[in-house]
């Protein structure tokens, strides 16, 4: 079994937007990370990546974001040895300031231009590659 996690690549102004996951994160505490969170057990429905996506946003920053599309999937394995399967949506800044709206899953906010991300040293690579690959995607929407 997996665990299904959608991220946002949550892009404004030139900037992608960052949070630093809370310490009190069971998985990768106090790292920098996209914005978003895993699907919840519903039965039978539809498009639940994008419904998953809107809530974790808007539950852990507190805006509203327009999703633009596909950006990549993986699979990894959590800190606590859970399979995961990770799917990255574009998406554009919509409404709203962001903040860290839930202090037990976000302790900061931060926008990031793709320059700044990609020579960050302390980045993990699947997130520098995210962002690479999203802002490829964004360069085909202007």
């Amino acid at each position: 079994m997996f665990i299904v996690n959608v991220e946002g690549a949550i892009h404004r102004e030139g900037k992608w937007l960052l949070i630093r996951r809370s310490e009190k994160e069971e998985h990768a505490g106090g790292s920098l990370s996209l914005v978003g969170g895993k699907c919840e057990i519903e039965g039978n429905s539809t498009d639940i990546l994008e419904r998953t996506l809107h809530r974790e946003i808007l539950e852990e920053v507190g805006i509203e974001v327009t999703i633009l599309g596909y950006v990549n999937s993986s699979s990894f394995v959590s800190d606590s040895g859970m399979n995961v399967v990770d799917i990255v949506f574009l998406c554009q800044h919509k409404s709203g300031e962001p903040y860290a709206k839930s202090t037990e899953e976000v302790d900061e906010v931060i926008w990031k231009t793709t320059e700044e991300i990609i020579s960050h040293v302390d980045l993990p690579d699947y997130l520098i590659e995210n962002v690479k690959l999203a802002d490829g995607l964004l360069r085909e929407y202007l």
